[in-house]
């Protein structure tokens, strides 16, 4: 099994998991998220939860975890410069890019008719926020919508 493909599983794995209290980016599993990064409670975690399932990854399958430990979706693309591509596939994590520092990443988890993407995001929610309350899967993501992609 690839690196990516047992963080997908590990992500996928994840889905419907909720911040304790809703919109408090805490909880139990938020906290866990956070901690993989060094951050406590209270911070946006959509790239905590991608290093953590990578990290998890990486530990089941004794390889040396290849991310930057970051909580910051644009901090983690400019550190990752080798690692960026165009051509999203299942397995690779997405960066949107909001403007002044804001952004937002998950897994693609299947490309879709369209440009769009299926994919698997924390700190979301159904409607599509940056700044959700939950792991949730997505199929509205548009591959023009994103400032690019990073393969492991």
């Amino acid at each position: 099994m690839t690196l990516q493909s047992k963080a997908l599983e590990i992500a996928q794995s994840q889905i419907s998991v909720q911040e304790i209290p809703k919109n408090s980016n805490a909880g139990p599993a938020v906290e866990k998220y956070l901690k993989s990064v060094g951050l406590g409670k209270g911070y946006a975690w959509c790239m905590a939860f991608v290093y953590w399932s990578i990290k998890s990854a990486s530990i089941e399958l004794n390889v040396t975890n290849p991310l930057a430990k970051t909580a910051g979706v644009l901090d983690m693309y400019n550190k990752m410069k080798n690692k960026r591509v165009t051509n999203p596939q299942p397995g690779d994590f997405f960066v949107m890019d909001f403007g002044k520092g804001a952004g937002h990443t998950g897994f693609v988890e299947k490309l879709l008719p369209n440009g769009k993407l299926q994919t698997i995001e924390g700190n979301t929610n159904d409607e599509g926020s940056r700044e959700g309350y939950e792991v949730a899967r997505r199929s509205d993501r548009k591959i023009s919508q994103m400032k690019g992609f990073i393969r492991f």
